[in-house]
């Protein structure tokens, strides 16, 4: 089975390790890592070891991250993925755009992708999700994909929001 899919208007592809300084830069974006670094600049090592992790995560368990390409200009815009975040059980879904992609529905398109592999493929019966409490990009496109807010939590010091669907 390939884990490379399609949408209307993107290609979901994992992240390979030749690909190591693509992520570094999508990392290290002031704009995707004011809430997914808790604004802070991580090392090339620290996202090699991440990039490690997902390919394992593939190998094992068929998710990790995944490039979103656009099909026509064929750039890279971000990631998505499932990743185990704050000791769930399970993976939580995650998302990240340059921000010349956003407000252009691509995270919206991607994640309800993934969200499909995880119920129909991997026979998930719920999926997660969870992004700092300003963050209203990333709210939105939970609630567009079907989550609801279930729970408010302080982690590390900031008021981090939890979204949930169930298979319906």
């Amino acid at each position: 089975m390939s884990l490379v899919f399609e949408t209307q208007r993107l290609i979901l592809k994992p992240i390979l390790e030749s690909e190591l300084n693509t992520l570094h830069s999508i990392f290290i974006n002031p704009y995707v890592r004011k809430y997914l670094c808790d604004d802070k600049i991580w090392s090339l090592q620290q996202v090699e070891e991440m990039l490690i992790e997902s390919q394992r995560l593939f190998d094992e368990k068929r998710f990790g991250l995944w490039f979103l390409e656009t099909k026509d200009e064929k750039e890279i815009i971000g990631f998505v993925g499932l990743w185990y975040f704050f000791g769930e059980e399970q993976p939580q879904l995650a998302y990240a755009l340059l921000p010349e992609a956003t407000k252009k529905g691509y995270a919206t398109e991607a994640a309800t992708r993934i969200l499909k592999y995880c119920f129909n493929e991997l026979g998930y019966q719920y999926l997660l999700a969870s992004c700092d409490q300003p963050n209203l990009e990333s709210r939105k496109v939970a609630e567009r994909i079907g989550m609801r807010e279930v729970e408010e939590r302080i982690v590390n010091g900031n008021p981090t929001l939890f979204f949930r669907v169930d298979k319906f």
